[in-house]
């Protein structure tokens, strides 16, 4: 009898299901997430991407007709180039292939008045 409690204790703690510990937490209470959620709404915003545009055709300009420029300026040009570019394909890439799920607005068609008043004026299912 004693064989058989054991057996169904081993049982019970090896076949009862386990409780996550990380699953309980909300998650997100690190110090530094509020910045950084507010640096990326920043680089993704409308705002950036129309900066962006804007540093890649000056950029483009520059190198394009700026004649002959020493090593710093041609490097510093490079790289506001570089970071338009960056900013400006997260942005496109955003708006070609969307960003999270969609959903669509269902039509809302439950009728005004309630079902005892439509039973009370005449009303059948047909």
């Amino acid at each position: 009898m004693a064989f058989a409690i054991l057996l169904f204790a081993i049982a019970l703690v090896l076949l009862a299901p386990m409780s996550a510990s990380a699953s309980v937490g909300t998650g997100g209470s690190l110090p530094y997430e509020s910045w950084l959620e507010n640096l990326r709404n920043s680089v993704t915003g409308p705002v950036a991407f129309s900066l962006s545009i804007t540093g890649i055709v000056i950029a483009g300009g520059v190198l394009i007709f700026g004649g002959d420029l020493n090593g710093f300026f041609r490097t510093l040009i490079f790289l506001v180039l570089v970071m338009a570019l960056i900013v400006g394909a997260q942005n496109v890439m955003s708006t070609f292939f969307a960003r999270g799920a969609v959903v669509a607005m269902l039509d809302d068609h439950t009728p005004s008045s309630t079902a005892s008043e439509m039973i009370a004026a005449g009303y059948r299912n047909a």
